[in-house]
């Protein structure tokens, strides 16, 4: 993490949106020993993987005691630790996920983590692929095809490669298992800062394309290599792979957008599709903490 911030302040700091401070809080007591930091835009989604988490971890609690959102006090995020292991949601979108990255980035640093790795699930339309197939993002893309997310920096664009670490992806991608009933593929991801136009939804409030100019722009952006499309990957491939962070993004797709815009899951079938990410997730974990099946 070589170019984390010089000018920060380790002995009194504010991580003002997750409710911690440097001043206040002892982070490397308190967080130290953090291995792995999921995230996902659901605060909801994100309790049942820290529970999910304790469950597969075996993971006790001291009597009495129950699973406790560590940032409700902050009002922003939702935040549970699970021994080695932070389930937090990051949001919708990406000036949300920004605000956690670097608080998040922050706090594993002041904690002083041994290498930790940062893992995004999430939701997302496919493209060609079959709805409920897991992608496994290698490189991501802005809404104007490119490789690389544009952060503005004292009035002026600076655009950062938005890639993520090969061995991880290759690592995670072993951890899909022949019993599952379900595809796991490597492939490229558009982040977008918005559902609809940018996305070219034709359901929006407003639309001024027509459906054939749609289906051209979605098989112009499968042929960049682009198998899903979300709205958060890009920044955090670029800002992860700035700080030197290993991440990851593993994302379940809804519906094929080829065929259509409308995401119709029932609800029992929306609560499957995103235990998907979670069960590999699960097993990657259990893999870098040397626990056996």
């Amino acid at each position: 993490m070589s170019r984390i911030n010089k000018q920060l302040n380790p002995e009194n700091d504010n991580l003002f949106h997750l409710g911690f401070n440097t001043k206040i809080h002892n982070l490397e007591e308190m967080f130290g020993d953090v291995r792995v930091v999921c995230m996902g835009g659901s605060a909801h989604r994100m309790e049942i993987f820290a529970h999910y988490i304790m469950k597969i971890l075996g993971h006790k609690l001291p009597t009495g005691l129950k699973l406790e959102d560590m940032t409700c006090k902050a009002h922003r995020y939702s935040f549970y630790k699970i021994g080695p292991v932070i389930s937090v949601n990051h949001g919708m979108g990406m000036p949300s996920m920004s605000i956690l990255l670097h608080e998040m980035i922050k706090l594993v640093t002041y904690a002083k983590c041994k290498d930790p790795i940062f893992i995004r699930m999430g939701t997302s339309g496919g493209l060609g692929i079959k709805p409920g197939t897991v992608v496994v993002t290698d490189n991501a893309f802005n809404e104007s095809l490119e490789n690389h997310y544009d952060f503005v920096v004292l009035g002026e664009r600076v655009p950062r490669p938005a890639v993520f670490d090969k061995n991880l992806i290759n690592y995670i991608l072993d951890c899909h298992s022949t019993k599952d009933h379900f595809e796991v593929i490597k492939g490229g991801t558009m982040g977008t800062n918005d559902f609809y136009e940018a996305q070219g939804r034709t359901d929006g409030a407003v639309c001024e394309y027509t459906e054939e100019q749609k289906i051209m722009f979605l098989k112009k952006v499968q042929g960049k290599g682009i198998k899903n499309i979300e709205m958060e990957s890009t920044l955090f491939a670029a800002l992860t792979k700035y700080a030197g962070i290993r991440a990851a993004t593993i994302c379940v797709t809804f519906i094929d957008r080829l065929e259509g815009d409308k995401v119709s899951v029932t609800h029992d079938e929306k609560i499957e599709l995103e235990s998907r990410p979670q069960l590999i997730v699960g097993r990657l974990i259990k893999k870098i903490l040397k626990i056996e099946e």
